[in-house]
């Protein structure tokens, strides 16, 4: 087996994987950025010194990696240990680790239990398989560039450190109540800094809850983060013992979405006026070059034909310039329209109202709404639907069936104005899943009889606009799910944000 120093940029392995760059280097294992010269992709590599002492359970941890299926773990490709060198390949991982996304402080609650919970499924998927990681760190997690989570270092990692323990899914439980509670705090529950990440401040010898470092962290957060890794304040709960465990506590959690979440950029908006369309429709006329002059052609014959041609040519050339003005000013005028990805109704029957130019307002406060349950749903979640982040949101509780489980008729998000209001149309954005129905109900009670619905559309998903038939008025407004979609295994209705239009005269 050759030395580190003999392994240089430039180095080929296995006749395929070239050594590119050097990322880090750490008794006698070394990181490097390389190239697979056969995919044209660049991978992972580690080799190791002569003298590294677990080679062989590095690299037969690395093969028993390789077999996991779960495409939130790092893949593993090769792994050799002969006479010349011994190595590691996997992919390359782009994207930021939770390190990097705490940069700038605390995750939105909502999304670092998502992160958290996509990785406890896959450690779950591991453990399955009898591979564990039992080194988590915030270095370990990362939301990759292609909008996914990935864990990196599952077997491979605790066999480099030589790691080990009788109590791997207790000790992987730990590791995630930890990530969690980086994501919700900013700090570090452990001895000392990790990462950059401060350490978690102490109160009595102990561990502050995530709750007593950050505020609106919500309570269910809380507690699985401290029946996870804060045994000192658990008070008779229950400890989480496996990532199985984790993620079962946190099935409910909405799963990540893009940062931030990339909406269509035409201009396709319900407050878009018909002026504002007619004038997209006179720049996009005005934009149109002007054909360039035919140039002279010889005819043969008399030269009345040639005039003729001349005149047929140029009406030609102005019925074009005409029918390319027509078409632009259709496109200005459709792109001017209050259209969306799902409409409830194309426009309102008052004159006065679509005469209107409608604008923003934000409601004074936001709940969740079931009477015919517990009216719950969620509400510490729904002030997320109104905070104007397209990457927060609310959600319903989970049901058995798109039909609510056949326990209730509908459960929705109710907003209170603040005062009675003409109401110009909502646009609610829903998660991407399918099979949606919503009613957009409107009244000056809170009370489910007195609000009256105003619009439905069904199978909604995306950016939908819910735009009453007739003028309506009132100071609560309520997005009410009649039937949920299944997202992410479950079935739920998801809000990331509300917008509210009324007319300026309102």
């Amino acid at each position: 087996m050759s030395s580190t120093s003999a392994v240089e940029p430039g180095t080929r392995l296995a006749e395929r994987f070239r050594l590119e760059d050097r990322v880090s280097e750490s008794d006698g294992a070394t990181l490097w950025k390389a190239i697979d010269e056969i995919l044209a992709r660049p991978v992972t590599v580690h080799t190791f010194s002569p003298d590294f002492p677990r080679v062989h359970e590095v690299v037969t941890a690395a093969r028993a990696a390789s077999r996991l299926t779960d495409p939130r773990l790092t893949q593993v490709f090769d792994a050799a240990e002969d006479d010349n060198h011994a190595y590691v390949v996997s992919e390359w991982v782009n994207g930021e680790s939770l390190t990097d996304l705490l940069a700038a402080g605390p995750l939105e609650p909502e999304r670092a239990a998502g992160l958290v919970a996509e990785a406890a499924e896959a450690l779950a998927h591991a453990h399955a398989a009898q591979l564990y990681h039992l080194c988590l760190r915030p270095s370990h997690l990362v939301w990759t560039t292609g909008n996914t989570v990935k864990v990196l270092g599952v077997a491979v990692d605790a066999a480099m450190y030589g790691l080990t323990t009788d109590q791997p899914a207790l000790d992987d439980a730990e590791g995630l109540g930890r990530l969690l509670y980086a994501g919700l705090t900013g700090h570090w529950p452990g001895d000392e800094e990790e990462g950059g990440l401060p350490a978690a401040p102490m109160n009595d010898g102990h561990f502050c809850t995530p709750r007593q470092v950050t505020a609106g962290v919500p309570g269910y957060l809380d507690a699985v983060t401290v029946r996870a890794c804060l045994p000192e304040s658990r008070r008779g709960q229950s400890m989480l013992t496996s990532p199985s465990e984790v993620a079962e506590s946190l099935a409910d959690v909405a799963r990540p979405m893009p940062i931030p979440i990339s909406y269509p950029s035409t201009p396709a908006v319900a407050s878009a006026s018909q002026t504002e369309g007619l004038d997209i429709a006179h720049r996009q006329a005005a934009a149109i070059p002007t054909l360039p002059p035919l140039p002279p052609r010889r005819v043969s014959g008399n030269g009345g034909g040639g005039t003729v041609n001349r005149v047929l040519v140029t009406l030609l050339v102005l019925l074009v310039i005409a029918a390319v003005g027509v078409g632009a000013w259709t496109i200005g005028r459709s792109l001017g329209s209050p259209t969306a990805s799902q409409t409830a109704s194309a426009r309102p029957s008052d004159p006065a109202a679509a005469s209107a130019e409608a604008k923003v307002v934000k409601p004074d406060k936001a709940q969740g709404f079931d009477p015919l349950g517990d009216n719950e749903e969620k509400s510490e979640m729904a002030k997320l639907a109104i905070d104007g982040k397209p990457d927060t949101l609310w959600k319903t509780e989970t049901y058995s069936s798109a039909e609510l489980g056949r326990l209730k008729d509908g459960v929705g998000l109710l907003l209170d104005m603040g005062e009675s209001m003409q109401i110009s149309d909502v646009v609610a954005t829903l998660s991407q899943a399918q099979g949606a129905t919503v009613e957009l109900k409107v009244g000056d009670s809170p009370e489910l009889g007195a609000l009256k619905t105003v619009a439905t559309a069904k199978n909604a998903a995306g950016k939908t606009t819910l735009t009453p038939e007739q003028a309506t008025s009132g100071q609560y407004v309520l997005i009410w799910f009649t039937r949920v979609p299944m997202d992410a295994g479950t079935f739920h209705g998801t809000i990331y944000e509300v917008v509210v239009h009324s007319p300026g005269s309102a």
